[in-house]
C-alpha cells in the first residue's frame, strides 16, 4: 500500500500546504555517473538541502484534511469524503495516499483548504 506521496505529489503540494506540515523529504543527490535521484528519507524532518523535496506521509496528510472520512470498500478503491455546507465533497482512489491527495486538490481548487 502507498505510504507517502510521490515526487510529482509531493511538489504540488508543496504549492498549497504550509512546509512544516511535511514529514518526510526527498532528498536530491547526483550519482557518481552525474545522473540525478530524488530519494525518499524518513529519518530527516526538515530539508537538508535547498533542492530537497518535502513530501507528506498518510499520517500528515490526515492531519491537514479537515473532518476527512476516509473509506475502503470490497472493490479495493479508497473514498475519501468531506462534508461542507450540508453538501459531500468526495473522491475515489486505488490507495488512501492518492484519495487524501486528490481531496487535497478538490478543497484547494473550491477555496476550502
Amino acid at each position: 500500500m502507498k505510504s507517502y506521496t510521490d515526487l510529482e505529489q509531493s511538489k504540488k503540494l508543496a504549492e498549497i500546504l504550509p512546509l512544516e506540515s511535511a514529514d518526510m523529504f526527498y532528498v536530491h543527490t547526483t550519482d557518481l555517473e552525474g545522473d540525478e535521484h530524488y530519494d525518499i528519507d524518513f529519518r530527516i524532518n526538515q530539508p537538508l538541502f535547498e533542492d530537497d523535496v518535502c513530501a507528506w506521509s498518510l499520517a500528515a496528510l490526515l492531519s491537514v484534511l479537515p473532518d476527512v472520512s476516509l473509506n475502503t470498500f470490497k472493490d479495493g478503491k479508497w473514498n475519501a469524503m468531506v462534508q461542507h455546507d450540508g453538501k459531500m465533497i468526495y473522491v475515489d482512489k486505488d490507495n488512501p495516499v492518492d484519495a487524501c491527495y486528490e481531496m487535497i486538490l478538490k478543497l484547494h481548487e473550491q477555496e476550502l483548504l
